[in-house]
């Protein structure tokens, strides 16, 4: 009986379809990664899947005659020498621990411009890496091994503790400020000096005009 065995089609013949799902599987191998129509990634998904399962098959195998057998019904099934070597001796050690899902489907929202068809990228599922536990810092500042905060303060110079770099700058700095205050006291100073007014300069001039006669 035919039950369930009407899926994926895709509108072509039998051979067509089996020719079309290799290469589709092939290009995934050789890119990791393709973009293709949704109907032909829903296709291509358990036909990678088996050849994925076989290679885990090899890998976990001693008997070279098994690996030998595994490698060649992946052969008959993607049709290329290249694409199983490299998923026999490179992929198949990220889907070790994993058991099933070795592919996810993306739907793309813009479709195809030809004929509207929905659009999809499928792709390898990575291994999950482990993340790396945080150690956490101890707050108790560790001394260093042997005598060394000894031996830096017997080579460091001695100097004077009453003078400082740090208090020559600030005597430096009280210095600058006070003769800075005096030079603007003197400017406020001579701003407020009211100005003479000239009724005042001219009884100066006639008292000068009148002691002159007298002192010849």
């Amino acid at each position: 009986m035919r039950h369930r065995k009407h899926n994926h089609l895709l509108g072509v013949k039998i051979a067509h379809r089996i020719s079309l799902v290799a290469n589709l599987s092939c290009s995934l191998i050789d890119n990791g990664r393709i973009k293709t129509t949704l109907a032909k990634a829903r296709a291509l998904r358990p036909s990678i899947e088996k050849a994925i399962t076989l290679a885990k098959k090899a890998h976990a195998t001693d008997d070279a005659a098994k690996k030998i057998h595994y490698r060649r019904q992946a052969i008959a099934r993607l049709r290329s020498k290249d694409a199983v070597k490299k998923l026999f001796d490179e992929l198949v050690e990220q889907f070790v621990g994993r058991n099933g899902g070795y592919t996810r489907i993306y739907k793309l929202a813009i479709p195809r411009l030809g004929d509207a068809a929905d659009m999809a990228i499928i792709e390898f599922v990575e291994e999950i890496q482990k993340k790396k536990a945080k150690k956490k810092r101890s707050s108790k500042k560790t001394k260093p091994k042997g005598d060394t905060t000894e031996k830096i303060k017997d080579e460091s110079p001695v100097e004077d503790a009453s003078s400082t770099p740090v208090d020559e700058e600030k005597d430096n700095a009280q210095a600058s400020t006070e003769e800075s205050k005096e030079a603007v006291s003197k400017v406020v100073s001579k701003e407020e000096e009211p100005a003479p007014s000239p009724e005042v300069e001219k009884e100066d001039k006639d008292d000068s005009d009148e002691k002159k006669p007298e002192d010849k």
